[in-house]
């Protein structure tokens, strides 16, 4: 997971520009110089010590009560558990949000699954849970134009339960206006080889009325990454995860994939090398 660190950065420059990025600003590259190799490591770490994590278990009780601790302990205030059931079992998807100064309702929404299956999901997704949280902490005192929900989502693993849930019960009866949906799913590559390319994902599907904006919105993701980092980028299409509720319901995707999939997704060797 060598490349995290650069990630993140391009994640946060992009999510800084407002999607607006195409030269580089030295006033960015300040600010992402506080990016913490070490909590990353740390919370990596943290995750995968609570095992496999699928619902109804304490496992997945647990991390998500250290999910919702970090971000106290980060300042934030607005924090919602928003509790759904499956199976005969209860999970809660995670919703963090941060009020913008210009235009406080609009969100942009930056969202990854926590739950596992099979093993301890260092990688899927543990990688995009802590980049998030990580995210969130920088951007914890840095004004933004727009309001910005962390959502962690429960339940992906099962067939995206959690994300259609909060569509289904919160963005389409409360018509929540929204710029982007960012999604981050399983970051980590594969440790075996290098990983110097990441994914950047755009909508490919039904309804089409969004596609050209995601198309646009995804090109621009990826010109972030090779003004700001090493990495070299590949633009592919969404699917399979928390941002196609989304997508289904009109809003503009994006996401970010690993090039290189790791073996060891959805087995008990999904940790951290």
């Amino acid at each position: 997971m060598k490349n995290l660190l650069q990630i993140l950065t391009t994640v946060l420059i992009f999510n800084l520009l407002n999607i607006n990025a195409q030269s580089y600003n030295s006033f960015y590259n300040d600010i992402v110089s506080n990016v913490s190799q070490a909590n990353i490591l740390a919370d990596l770490t943290t995750f995968e010590s609570y095992g496999v994590k699928t619902i109804g278990t304490s496992a997945l009780n647990n991390t998500q009560a250290w999910i919702k601790a970090r971000y106290q302990s980060l300042g934030y205030a607005d924090i919602v558990e928003q509790p759904f059931s499956y199976s005969g079992g209860t999970t809660n998807n995670i919703i963090i949000t941060k009020t913008g100064t210009t235009y406080p309702n609009t969100f942009l929404i930056i969202d990854g699954h926590f739950d596992t299956i099979n093993g301890p999901g260092t990688n899927d997704n543990g990688s995009g849970t802590v980049l998030i949280m990580e995210l969130a902490r920088l951007l914890k005192d840095v004004d933004t134009e727009y309001s910005i929900k962390f959502i962690h989502f429960s339940g992906e693993e099962y067939g995206l339960i959690g994300s259609n849930y909060y569509v289904d019960n919160t963005v389409i009866p409360e018509n929540l206006d929204i710029k982007l949906v960012f999604n981050i799913d399983e970051v980590g590559g594969d440790g075996s080889k290098t990983n110097d390319t990441i994914v950047c994902e755009r909508d490919q599907g039904s309804p089409t009325i969004n596609n050209a904006a995601s198309n646009i919105a995804t090109q621009e993701l990826a010109t972030c990454i090779e003004l700001y980092s090493s990495l070299n980028t590949e633009i592919s299409y969404a699917y399979g995860s928390d941002y196609m509720p989304f997508e289904d319901n009109g809003e503009i995707i994006t996401g970010l994939y690993e090039k290189n999939v790791t073996p060891h997704y959805h087995s008990p060797t999904d940790v951290l090398a």
